[in-house]
């Protein structure tokens, strides 16, 4: 079979994957800075170097996320909301509803039993309700974010965030920094938060089983957890849940997956 070489490119880090037969061979992230097109190539070249392989063995190249169209060796750019149902969907046939939760946005997406996507709504009219606010209360507390998941399940109080900004919810975290609260219980608020508006999110596109967690917020337990007492069950969370968008993309092409056209506005109906 032939590789094929999917690219994610966010607003905070880079993916790329090599894919054989649906199932990926090779990983590799990079921050993204500022500069979409260079990260993109020091992103393949990586890659490739980390696969052993070189430009020539890869048939083809999808492109996906924020920075998608600054991929100039790309062929195709895919939206990230089909990447993400083919992606989980190759890992987890039974999932009929997804969260995924990126640094600038979350989004939850209904799927059929085929696996093709039915309905989907995005919260990214303000950071409370994606990764963001995780970095910007990180910087607050002064912890590496990856360090937020596993501190906030030492929390016995969570602090109770009553704002719907980031920016008065970091006010909010440095006045709870004074009166004492600890950075436990303040990371175990955010979490909760966060679980709150996911929440309303999969209300709005109604829940089906079984339901998976995908992007950088599935690699945090804090969160993991926190949607799970939210919405009363287990979640499904790949081990690398941060590159099921670039899977996706990946597999779309292997599966020669027409590529064009565009999505509808959140909350509309479409079919794939």
């Amino acid at each position: 079979m032939a590789l094929i070489m999917g690219m994610d490119i966010g607003s905070g880090t880079s993916k790329g994957v090599i894919v054989r037969n649906r199932k990926p061979i090779a990983y590799h992230l990079l921050p993204s800075g500022v500069d979409y097109r260079a990260v993109a190539q020091k992103l393949r070249e990586e890659l490739l170097a980390k696969a052993g392989l070189s430009i020539a063995d890869i048939a083809d190249t999808i492109a996906t996320g924020h920075g998608a169209g600054n991929v100039a060796f790309s062929r195709h750019r895919v939206s990230d909301i089909l990447c993400c149902a083919r992606g989980i969907t190759s890992i987890f046939p039974s999932v009929r509803t997804i969260i995924d939760v990126q640094r600038i946005s979350t989004q939850v997406i209904r799927l059929n039993a085929t696996g093709h996507v039915i309905n989907f709504t995005i919260n990214e009219k303000c950071a409370t309700g994606s990764g963001c606010f995780l970095d910007i209360i990180s910087h607050v507390l002064q912890i590496d974010l990856k360090d937020a998941g596993p501190l906030s399940l030492g929390s016995g109080n969570p602090v109770t965030f009553t704002t719907g900004c980031a920016v008065f919810g970091e006010s909010e975290a440095i006045s709870r920094v004074s009166e004492g609260a600890s950075k436990e219980d303040i990371l175990a608020g955010v979490h909760r938060a966060l679980a709150n508006k996911i929440s309303t999110l999969v209300d709005r596109v109604g829940l089906e089983m079984d339901c998976a967690m995908s992007g950088g917020g599935g690699l945090n337990i804090g969160l993991v957890e926190s949607v799970e007492k939210k919405l009363g069950f287990k979640l499904l969370v790949s081990e690398q849940p941060q590159f099921i968008n670039a899977i996706g993309a990946a597999i779309m092409a292997e599966n020669g997956v027409e590529m064009g056209g565009s999505l509808p506005e959140p909350g509309s109906t479409i079919i794939t």
